[in-house]
């Protein structure tokens, strides 16, 4: 930290005799190696996969009309895939 503190003053000198454009590459500069720094995290908590169907079981047979069961009524499917 101490080396960090006395390297300041004379940057700091510096970057204020560059021009604007050239103060602002140096920002965006630091801004990317502050964001080389920063470990990506996901605040969600880690579960086990499920299946598509756990995930919308709350929504099977929720939409009035239309075939009951597809897989017991046939005729809904002629034509499909061919």
């Amino acid at each position: 930290m101490t080396q960090a503190i006395a390297t300041q003053h004379p940057l700091i000198e510096k970057f204020e005799n560059l021009t604007p454009q050239q103060q602002q590459t140096v920002l965006d500069f630091v801004a990317f190696l502050e964001s080389q720094n920063q470990e990506t995290t996901d605040d969600r908590p880690e579960t086990e996969p499920i299946s598509a169907y756990e995930a919308a079981k709350e929504f099977a047979g929720c939409v009035d009309g239309g075939p009951g069961d597809l897989s017991t009524n046939k005729k809904y499917l002629e034509g499909i895939g061919h």
